[in-house]
């Protein structure tokens, strides 16, 4: 089922460079959205909406809390949105994340804005009594955001590709340190994807995918991925954006 929503914005600021956190207030989506869903918004003046992953929800308080990067025109013109704003949306949208009752360990891998989606997942899971260790890659240093966030989730790494804060380097460069968890979630850019599930490719885990989309609801078939099984396909905005890592070809 399609569902539109009208939210509305209560703040909007700036978290790191060139990264935005606007919080919204709807009621459907604040009691129904589970973690790794995400809002197709309507910009006005453009033909496509934009996908933005969730990253909090407070059902108490009805809110929805969304990051996004200012890349290209529809993030720009969001970016330019302020408090009181109504904005037209679709959502929440696609599949979540799997949870397993019986992973008592949990390992975050989050890429740039590929983060915001798992920061909803910890919490989740953290009141579920699970342990979660989290490792977050940036650019640098002032890109860094949600740090202590996922800090007051459990053990959080940070690193950044030039060194500037936290370890120099990529994600994939500490997990060998991490020890034993049962099962990983990532989301982030395609190559760290990649790069992660060649790592551990006997892990369970699931994976997130960053994609533009074009009707965001499975009809047009333009943000498609090849099944591992060679089967078919997946359509992301639908059948995912989560998905098994062993379940799709990267």
């Amino acid at each position: 089922m399609i569902n539109k929503e009208q939210v509305t914005i209560l703040s909007s600021k700036t978290i790191a460079l060139d990264t935005f956190e606007m919080v919204l207030n709807n009621h459907y989506i604040s009691q129904h959205a589970k973690p790794g869903q995400f809002l197709h918004i309507y910009v006005e003046g453009h033909t496509l909406r934009r996908p933005i992953s969730i990253a909090n929800v407070d059902p108490e308080q009805e809110t929805i809390t969304v990051l996004f990067k200012r890349m290209g025109a529809g993030t720009q013109k969001i970016a330019t949105y302020q408090p009181g704003m109504v904005l037209d949306v679709l959502g929440p949208s696609g599949n979540g994340f799997y949870i397993d009752s019986n992973d008592s360990t949990v390992l975050l891998i989050g890429g740039g804005i590929g983060v915001p989606p798992l920061y909803f997942l910890g919490k989740t899971l953290a009141k579920q009594g699970r342990k979660i260790i989290s490792v977050l890659g940036f650019q640098s240093k002032q890109h860094v955001f949600y740090e202590q966030e996922f800090k007051a989730l459990g053990e959080t790494i940070i690193v950044t590709n030039d060194g500037s804060f936290g370890e120099q380097g990529f994600v994939t460069d500490v997990m060998d340190s991490l020890g034993q968890y049962d099962c990983y979630y990532s989301c982030g850019p395609l190559p760290m994807l990649q790069a992660i599930t060649a790592i551990v490719p006997n892990q369970k885990g699931y994976i997130s995918l960053e994609e533009r989309m074009g009707c965001g609801v499975g009809a047009c078939f333009a943000c498609v991925i090849p099944t591992a099984d060679e089967a078919g396909y997946r359509k992301i905005c639908k059948d995912g954006p989560v998905f098994s890592a062993k379940e799709v070809t990267l």
